[in-house]
């Protein structure tokens, strides 16, 4: 069965396949997309299998921020 995807969802897909993983920052610097959580909903929906994993990552202040990475699989 092939699975349908909208333009915005085959380049975030297309996006993890060619990196491994995208993060909100990537989404909106790399594809110019802001609401990349809302899209990998909709391919999770469609059976994507696509995991989740948090990240701890230093701000500009020298912050440690949690950050979300998705990856397909």
């Amino acid at each position: 069965m092939e699975i349908k995807l909208t333009k915005r969802e085959q380049r975030i897909f297309d996006y993890m396949l060619e990196f491994g993983s995208i993060t909100s920052l990537q989404s909106f610097v790399d594809l110019g997309e802001t609401r990349l959580s809302g899209c990998i909903f909709q391919l999770k929906k469609k059976g994507i299998n696509i995991s989740t994993e948090f990240r701890d990552v230093k701000n500009r202040f020298g912050e440690i921020r949690r950050i979300k990475e998705y990856r397909i699989g």
